[in-house]
């Protein structure tokens, strides 16, 4: 059997897949286009003089509240399946306050649509078999937001699963452990405030995409509700990915499953 060639055993192996499919084929942007009906680049090129610097700060500032959000609030009591469609439900009426306002709402409806898009992270997580209230998991929830994104100088080396998450490592682990023996966030540690510029990096160049299209009049605030559903479960998806792969390498060790991941990636992209 194939998945006895990858030393995984069951329906693991199709688990993987999926993980992989989920994960190196990021569908955010075919999707965007397809309901504006022109190029994304097109509605980025319109963005109001100074919108990197807005974006940039209003990202930063959603990372930090969702950094707080998941120290301070997260744990393992519930239970059952991940109630998707009711962190989309909120997303989608942020996403309509955004519409509505424009530009001018992102520094409000930014840092609420990200916390919301973080429980429905951490729900996913608990739903692979993860314990959301260790600091571990609360950071990996939080590393979603740079997988499902990209840097603006990334190349086909730097922007693969692997390869963002060995990049994140060794920041991670310090962070965590810093958050663990404080208990806190704060705000004004060195090591938080690498850890959260880069994730924020990332996250950035996703948010100017759907910024743009927010913006753009003939949009409005209905279409504001649409592309924040589509917003949420690219990042759902991402999660879904991420925390199956972390669910496998736990029962079959890292190195097992990156060899594993590493070839059904390449069988996929031939």
């Amino acid at each position: 059997m194939e998945s006895k060639d990858h030393e995984l055993t069951g329906n693991d192996y199709e688990r993987l897949k999926r993980a992989v499919t989920l994960l190196e084929n990021p569908r955010w942007t075919a999707k965007v286009t397809d309901l504006i009906g022109m190029p994304i680049e097109w509605a980025i090129e319109r963005l109001p003089k100074r919108a990197n610097q807005i974006i940039s700060k209003a990202t930063t500032k959603a990372i930090w509240q969702a950094l707080n959000a998941a120290v301070a609030t997260m744990n393992a009591r519930h239970k059952g399946r991940p109630k998707r469609w009711m962190h989309k439900g909120a997303v989608a009426a942020s996403g309509a306050i955004g519409g509505f306002f424009g530009f001018g709402g992102l520094m409000l409806e930014l840092p609420t649509s990200t916390t919301i898009m973080l429980r429905s992270i951490a729900d996913i997580a608990r739903s692979e078999g993860e314990d959301i209230s260790s600091v571990d998991t609360q950071l990996s929830c939080i590393q979603v937001f740079a997988l499902g994104g990209k840097s603006k100088s990334d190349d086909s080396t730097e922007s693969g699963y692997f390869a963002i998450r060995m990049a994140l490592a060794k920041i991670s682990s310090e962070a965590a452990e810093f958050v663990a023996e404080k208990g806190i966030v704060d705000e004004g540690a060195p090591i938080l405030v690498k850890l959260v510029a880069r994730i924020a990096a990332r996250f950035e160049v996703v948010i100017s995409e759907k910024t743009s299209t927010q913006i753009i009049p003939v949009i409005g605030a209905v279409s504001g509700s649409t592309i924040n559903l589509l917003f949420i479960e690219h990042f759902q998806s991402v999660a879904t990915g991420h925390f199956i792969v972390r669910s496998l390498e736990r029962k079959y060790g890292e190195e097992t499953i990156r060899t594993a991941y590493t070839s059904i990636a390449r069988s996929i992209n031939k």
